[in-house]
């Protein structure tokens, strides 16, 4: 058999595999493959460095190997692996697990081993974050979707026998069923129509009253509507082409959280639609454009390579979710504190608004939508959803409150007694 030549570096000592010397700056290179199938490559000015760093790559690769398999490994370790297996997540879902499992796991439960988990430990931990970190069931679900496949992993890998989150959330939701902390209520037509008619009394109110007329009248997520471009909306047709949305995302970078702007496709493919525009909609963006002209204002964001965003702010760039939480909060709080001297007055009950915010309006249209049409499918289509078993809940909640008006409206049609 013919010999294979090793390859040598300009001082003649033999490579070994995977090694090479490059010839422009003479670096040498070791590439080798990591779990996920990827091609990676360290770098060292001399040979005997390069190998130094060979050997620490292969020590870390198998330590990290036999923590694992002796179950030993912490839950930050389990999560980091099942992490870089999820090479399929959209960016934005990416950051949200990272920002959610930094935020509330790493440096607590994260740090524990992941052999001496069970399911009362879970079970303190989830109810510690509701009791003590004062968050909703809803965050604390998306949680759970997190630790819920990591621990199921370690299942698989039978690195552990039986996944300790299993039945947790069902637990809690049991106990928790008479608490409404998280569940989202829909805002009633006249609470809608208070709300509404307040931003347009007042200079400092009036110019969120198209951006909130769009968001009641379309059900689109917050995301999409901050993204929204004067190109996607067709005013001649009165169509709303949703087709991308806009996420401020968060990450943690040497200790400390930074936020960024992305662009990225819908939540799912359902998300991809087109939403008709309602008289008051299309009213709402004639309103904004001539505002724009008349003020000669211009949104000079730009994201991802994408400008012309509709929506801005005073300083001329695209709106955060969380200043337009914090405006909705400031116009109802300005408006119950008036309506309770107005009802004072004119001797009546108040009409109060309850908090709410963006998410609350898209579910206040989609219950509107519920209230006025019987296909479901039509509703599901135009709020996006990709699980109609969503639209069925949402639809289940407004017709059962609407039971008694409408056995009201057949006993007055119904001339049999």
């Amino acid at each position: 058999m013919p010999q294979i030549k090793a390859r040598k570096d300009n001082k003649g000592r033999a490579l070994l595999k995977g090694e090479c010397q490059r010839t422009e700056d003479l670096l040498y290179c070791y590439t080798y493959t990591d779990p996920l199938g990827r091609r990676k490559r360290i770098y060292a000015a001399t040979l005997m460095e390069l190998r130094k760093k060979e050997n620490e790559l292969k020590r870390d690769q198998m330590d990290g190997l036999d923590v694992y398999t002796a179950g030993n490994a912490d839950v930050n370790f389990l999560y980091e692996r099942y992490i870089s297996t999820k090479t399929e997540l959209r960016q934005t879902t990416r950051a949200n697990y990272e920002y959610m499992y930094d935020m509330f796991v790493r440096d607590t439960f994260g740090k524990k081993k992941i052999n001496t988990i069970k399911y009362s430990d879970v079970l303190q931990f989830y109810y510690l974050l509701l009791e003590e970190r004062d968050i909703k069931i809803n965050t604390l679900d998306n949680i759970h979707c997190i630790l819920h496949p990591t621990f199921q992993l370690a299942v698989r890998d039978d690195i552990i026998r039986n996944n300790p989150t299993e039945g947790v959330m069902a637990e809690i939701k049991k106990r928790c069923a008479n608490k409404s902390g998280g569940i989202r209520h829909a805002l009633t037509p006249e609470q809608q129509k208070a709300f509404l008619d307040f931003c347009r009394e007042g200079e400092d109110n009036r110019r969120w009253a198209p951006l909130f007329t769009v968001m009641f009248g379309t059900g689109a997520r917050v995301g999409e509507i901050i993204g929204l471009r004067w190109e996607d909306v067709d005013i001649e047709n009165r169509l709303i082409n949703i087709n991308h949305t806009v996420s401020y995302l968060s990450h943690r970078v040497n200790g400390k959280t930074k936020s960024h702007y992305v662009v990225s496709l819908p939540k799912t493919e359902a998300g991809i639609r087109k939403v008709p525009m309602m008289e008051q909609v299309y009213e709402a963006f004639l309103e904004e454009l001539e505002y724009q002209q008349m003020l000669d204002v211009v949104c000079r964001s730009e994201i991802d390579g994408m400008s012309g965003f509709i929506f801005c702010n005073r300083f001329g760039t695209i709106h955060n979710p969380q200043g337009i939480n914090r405006a909705i909060k400031r116009i109802y709080e300005d408006y119950n504190a008036r309506e309770i001297v107005r009802a004072s007055k004119e001797h009546r009950k108040p009409l109060l608004i309850d908090h709410f915010s963006c998410h609350h309006m898209r579910h206040t249209f989609c219950s509107r939508l519920c209230e006025n049409e019987s296909n479901v499918k039509v509703i599901q289509s135009i709020m996006g959803h990709k699980d109609i078993q969503t639209t069925l809940d949402i639809y289940a909640e407004v017709t059962d409150d609407k039971k008694t008006e409408a056995v009201m409206e057949l006993s007055k049609k119904l001339d049999v007694f």
